[in-house]
């Protein structure tokens, strides 16, 4: 555990119905941040309350801090832990392009790491009382069926079978915990700039037209940015849109 945090728990299950859950049960014992990990996990949960088993040789983990700032300041802990994410695969693999693409890892917004455009990982923040809790699932060695997946999300992909390279969710944790620590000091001491400038130079389909969709609302246009508070701004015939939440498609 090289370069493991310090004063940062490290937590392995064989299984858990969801490491979510567990970050609950925790929570009245912890004293510091803490990291989980499940090697299986048979309840776990998304965005929008939705639910998928995670088979072994997958990533399940949470992150356990302390919510320092306001709202938003823990919302954009979801920029930081996608670039660790990402700093965290891109080492592990030594990949950073492949098939003559410039960036094999790309981020989707809001919460999304993709490997060659399929989506490989996912990201989930919640609040808990005083406590900010980070949901991260990563296609380590299986990836989900097309028809498993609403229809026209991002397909889903697998590290090995994109690349063939066989990374362990132990390897993966250690390398994460300490992009995450690493980043989330630059944040503490620099602010967002930094981070969303990182984030941009990642960006997934930076200047086509994407959809953003919520409840309520669809909204078509250009990507053009992320602006300073972490929202998506997209152009469109009636002018620029910013959007706080949706569920970005391709």
């Amino acid at each position: 555990m090289s370069g493991w945090p310090e004063g940062t728990a490290r937590h392995v299950f064989d299984t858990l119905d969801s490491t979510l859950s567990e970050a609950a049960r925790m929570l009245p014992t912890l004293t510091g941040p803490a990291w989980i990990l499940a090697l299986e996990q048979t309840a776990a949960r998304g965005r929008r309350g939705r639910s998928w088993s995670t088979p072994r040789g997958n990533f399940a983990s949470t992150l356990i801090m302390e919510r320092v700032g306001s709202p938003a300041d823990a919302a954009r802990r979801s920029f930081v832990a996608s670039l660790a994410l990402r700093e965290a695969l891109v080492g592990l693999t030594g990949l950073t392009g492949l098939t003559g693409r410039a960036d094999a890892f790309t981020l989707k917004w809001p919460n999304d790491v993709l490997l060659n455009g399929g989506k490989v990982a996912g990201i989930l923040l919640e609040t808990v009382g005083a406590h900010l809790v980070i949901g991260i699932g990563v296609n380590l060695a299986h990836a989900p069926r097309p028809d498993q997946v609403e229809a026209g999300a991002v397909v889903p992909v697998s590290v090995l079978g994109e690349t063939g390279i066989s990374v362990t969710p132990e390897d993966l944790l250690d390398a994460l915990a300490a992009s995450f620590a690493r980043l989330e000091q630059q944040y503490v001491s620099q602010g967002f700039a930094p981070i969303r400038a990182a984030w941009l130079s990642h960006a997934a389909r930076r200047g086509a037209v994407i959809t953003a969709r919520t409840l309520r609302e669809e909204t078509v246009g250009v990507f053009e940015d992320v602006d300073g508070e972490g929202n998506l701004v997209l152009g469109t015939p009636k002018g620029r849109v910013v959007i706080t939440a949706a569920d970005v498609y391709f």
